[in-house]
């Protein structure tokens, strides 16, 4: 990509680029590269193909390009994601949301609304919440609940807040610095949990996309990909109000395990949801 160019040209060089480099879908990241860095849409590229690009922004496409070509996410370098229809803000901290945990998010919503609508209010507790993804997705759906997210990383609650402050959820959304459960109090209606749940040794075979540029932290479930789970269902129960619930997501064939993690604590399987490969994706447990 040298001199200047056009809409077009610029759009269809991002393609090429990033085809060669490996991209699944250069298409689509050609696309939102293109718009973060020339404010020019795929409208404007239909029908404007031959507006220049002036030398700004035909920089700061080049560089996009370069950054996703080194395999770093499309989503971070345009510094957000969307999730169940709301516009996330990411940074280094946070884990990008992906479409799978939108699973959890369905699974819970039924019990969070019946919740809210027979007491005036479902409390949700959100473990690792990063960029506050699953929270303010449930307060965005639920307009009684009210929610609690915690995060070891203050650069993630951070992220968190402004994410619930965009998005007008701030006074129904509560950032807490908690190594999970060592600093809450209180109970809750529902608790949800996206936890670490890769293996440590499979850690190293995973896409670069992932592995070099997702916060350690949110990926490495331990020697089994387990822990996570074996300390929330264990430490969870003072935490949950009569009748209440526990959702978490899973990895590929963790069911059975987290299962028996959770009935060793005295809890059941309630219900359970599969992602848009058929792969099961959450568990919902009451007790």
């Amino acid at each position: 990509m040298t001199g200047s160019a056009s809409l077009q040209d610029a759009y269809d060089d991002a393609v090429a680029h990033l085809s060669r480099a490996g991209s699944p879908t250069p298409d689509l990241d050609a696309t939102l590269l293109v718009e973060h860095t020339t404010g020019m849409t795929a409208l404007d590229r239909l029908t404007q193909p031959d507006k220049p690009l002036n030398p700004r922004q035909h920089q700061a496409l080049r560089t996009a390009i370069a950054r996703r070509m080194s395999h770093e996410p499309v989503h971070r370098i345009i510094g957000w994601r969307e999730f169940y229809g709301l516009p996330l803000s990411l940074n280094p901290h946070t884990l990008v949301p992906r479409p799978d945990t939108e699973t959890l998010i369905d699974l819970v919503l039924p019990f969070a609304r019946h919740r809210a609508g027979e007491t005036g209010s479902c409390r949700v507790l959100d473990l690792g919440t990063g960029s506050g993804a699953i929270a303010l997705a449930i307060l965005n759906e639920v307009p009684k609940a009210v929610a609690t997210g915690t995060d070891v990383s203050a650069e993630a609650l951070e992220m968190a807040t402004r994410n619930a402050q965009g998005l007008g959820l701030s006074e129904r959304f509560t950032a807490l610095r908690s190594d999970w459960f060592s600093a809450l109090s209180g109970q809750f209606d529902l608790i949800v949990s996206n936890p670490p749940y890769i293996p440590t040794a499979v850690i190293p075979t995973l896409d670069p996309d992932v592995r070099d540029h997702d916060p350690l932290a949110a990926l490495d479930g331990g020697s089994d990909g387990l822990n996570a789970y074996g300390l929330i269902a264990a430490r969870a129960l003072p935490h949950l109000a009569d009748g209440g619930r526990i959702a978490v997501e899973i990895g590929k064939g963790q069911r059975s395990a987290v299962a028996g993690l959770f009935a060793a604590a005295g809890m059941q399987v309630a219900a359970s949801a599969q992602d848009l490969n058929g792969l099961e994706r959450a568990i919902l447990f009451s007790c």
